[in-house]
């Protein structure tokens, strides 16, 4: 098995890294950045999301594993001090995973006569510097509103614990390949109108951002931001590409939410 780690700066995932790099090297593991078949990552959620995208067109081959050094994430199933029982699965690996859907995001710039194509494992969003965004919605072809305010947001299953949540959107298990729209600060008055409320987007649907002219728009892709261009249309849809994980020991997708923004019985528990 060729193994890749992945790890953030921080010193505690630095040393975490040295050590298990040892350990794999003694277990006579093949030790390969380039083409691995599983990707152990370091550090947090963000760790592993930017191991993602520098992994992203070899998503069909790699498998990922994160490594938590500090607050249990969604995407983080070990604990820094359960790296000696993560060797001896990878020892055993019978080449189970789990996989959540990704978003796929098209853009037409004025600029260039053909569309760039970006994944997203959690959000995709839309916003504007100097002034309010006004842009034309389209679901399935079809124009639903035009939208008056900062910004919308795009997100995916797993994506939806993250900013979509704060936003005030739906959590959505990942077995449900479905997109969500939050909105962001949007206008809503006598004049101007919208649902005004988070929307989830069946899968054979795409949803189509049809931006009002001018080159201060910020188009994000997970942590990624790109601006500066006149944007024509954005397209997205769930993405036939998938991000897989190496089952040895994966979080039941309600005990990570439980476990993130509740906490156990105990912690919860109030004199009465």
């Amino acid at each position: 098995m060729k193994i890749a780690i992945f790890a953030n700066k921080r010193a505690k995932s630095q040393a975490v890294k040295k050590k298990l790099y040892q350990k794999f090297v003694e277990r006579h593991f093949v030790i390969d950045d380039k083409e691995p078949d599983v990707v152990v990552t370091i550090g947090g959620d963000g760790t592993l999301l930017s191991a993602f995208h520098h992994y992203e067109d070899k998503l069909e081959q790699v498998r990922f594993v994160g490594v938590h050094t500090g607050h249990l994430g969604f995407y983080t199933d070990w604990r820094d001090d359960e790296i000696d029982d993560l060797v001896i699965s990878l020892q055993s690996d019978n080449r189970q995973s789990i996989s959540y859907p990704l978003l796929e995001v098209s853009v037409k710039y004025a600029d260039s006569p053909r569309r760039e194509r970006y994944l997203a494992l959690n959000e995709s969003t839309l916003k504007r510097n100097s002034a309010t965004m006004v842009t034309d919605v389209y679901i399935g072809g079809e124009l639903f509103e035009r939208f008056r305010g900062d910004g919308l947001c795009v997100s995916t299953p797993t994506g939806s614990t993250a900013y979509n949540k704060s936003l005030g959107g739906a959590v959505v298990h990942p077995n449900l390949e479905v997109l969500q729209i939050a909105e962001i600060g949007s206008i809503n008055n006598r004049v101007f109108r919208t649902l005004s409320s988070p929307m989830i987007v069946a899968p054979n649907d795409w949803i189509t951002f049809r931006p009002g002219k001018g080159s201060d728009f910020v188009l994000t892709v997970d942590s990624e931001s790109y601006h500066n261009r006149q944007i024509c249309e954005i397209q997205y849809k769930v993405s036939k590409k998938r991000i897989y994980f190496a089952k040895y020991r994966h979080t039941h997708f309600w005990r990570r939410v439980q476990d993130a923004f509740i906490g156990t019985e105990d912690e919860n528990r109030m004199d009465l």
